[in-house]
């Protein structure tokens, strides 16, 4: 088995559960195939860099999939076909890392900021 790590968008307008709805979906595709999803992670709406069909943001999701290549080139056509997905990477990697991605992490770094600064303008307020 390889290993990779597949990042898709899913347009603005669909609902938190029809995310996760579309992220099952392509798990089943992977467990079809043999193959472990070890780790999902839904990193909210965010911002994208450029309108893409009309759309300037978007839900992403990250899975981190121990496969056989064929099963990766049919989750990627079922994306491909798949409106309610904008763009899809797919990368294989040596290992996958169970740790919170990039994404996450750096949001969890701006919540902590936000946190402090608030704390700061209530204790001035005191």
């Amino acid at each position: 088995m390889r290993f990779y790590e597949t990042v898709f968008i899913a347009r603005q307008d669909v609902t938190s559960n029809q995310v996760e709805t579309l992220a099952q979906h392509y798990t089943s595709i992977i467990k079809a195939h043999g193959g472990e999803v070890s780790k999902t992670e839904f990193c909210g709406l965010r911002s994208l860099a450029y309108p893409i069909k009309k759309n300037k943001k978007g839900h992403y999701i990250l899975l981190n999939i121990a496969v056989q290549a064929d099963a990766i080139k049919e989750m990627e056509r079922q994306m491909n076909l798949n409106e309610d997905v904008l763009r899809y990477l797919t990368i294989r990697v040596e290992e996958l890392d169970n740790a919170p991605s990039t994404l996450m992490q750096s949001r969890h770094y701006r919540d902590d900021q936000r946190s402090n600064t608030d704390d700061m303008e209530i204790m001035e307020e005191v």
